[in-house]
């Protein structure tokens, strides 16, 4: 009931109660945790901006900022020291955001789908933005970039006649080429599928 009062904007107010003790001589049926999941994945499941997509936003961000500084050279925290390995690692916080920023739309799209999550013109701003040919366009741009980032490595790797190279200058080039290149597909292909999800609200319209 709170859930959908506060979906609907509805005035939701607190009223103190007395509660007393229950009479019934059997042992409670209510189970802390159990009950306390269920009663969690419920609100989440409401909530696909807490749930995917500001978790997804924090990890998308950072993994771009910490690609870019890393890309530039090593850099020193105190007396951390952070380079590739570190990259490989904000690489992969890059597309688990990507995804998690998608879930969240695919979630939202759904929600108001299925009757579950009310329609808002924010959401539909977004869809009339997020069109399945600017996601291709978009997605193969990234797509592309990686590929000259892997072409570039490919070349530097023949300069040296296909012989052994220094780990962090060649990944350097690697990690990003590999990140452009699934963020791209990963677009593409989520255009697609969110255009399938809009079907019924596209005849609708």
């Amino acid at each position: 009931m709170i859930v959908k009062a506060a979906l609907a904007k509805l005035r939701i107010t607190e009223i103190p109660t007395t509660l007393s003790r229950d009479g019934r001589n059997r042992p409670p049926h209510l189970r802390t945790w159990r009950d306390g999941w269920r009663h969690l994945r419920f609100l989440l499941l409401f909530s696909p901006r807490w749930l995917f997509l500001y978790p997804g936003m924090t990890l998308l961000s950072l993994g771009i900022v910490m690609q870019y500084l890393l890309h530039r050279g090593g850099l020193t925290i105190g007396t951390i020291g952070l380079d590739i390995h570190t990259m490989l690692y904000t690489a992969a916080m890059s597309i688990i955001g990507l995804q998690m920023v998608w879930f969240a739309i695919f979630s939202k799209v759904y929600g108001i789908s299925a009757g579950f999550l009310p329609k808002d013109n924010k959401t539909d701003k977004i869809l009339k933005f997020l069109t399945l040919e600017r996601g291709v366009i978009l997605g193969c741009l990234l797509f592309l970039v990686g590929l000259g980032l892997s072409v570039r490595a490919i070349s530097s790797w023949a300069s040296e006649h296909f012989g052994a190279l220094d780990p962090r200058e060649i990944m350097r080039l690697a990690i990003p080429a590999v990140t452009f290149i699934l963020a791209g597909s990963e677009i593409v292909l989520a255009s697609f599928f969110l255009s399938v999800l809009q079907i019924d609200r596209k005849d609708e319209t």
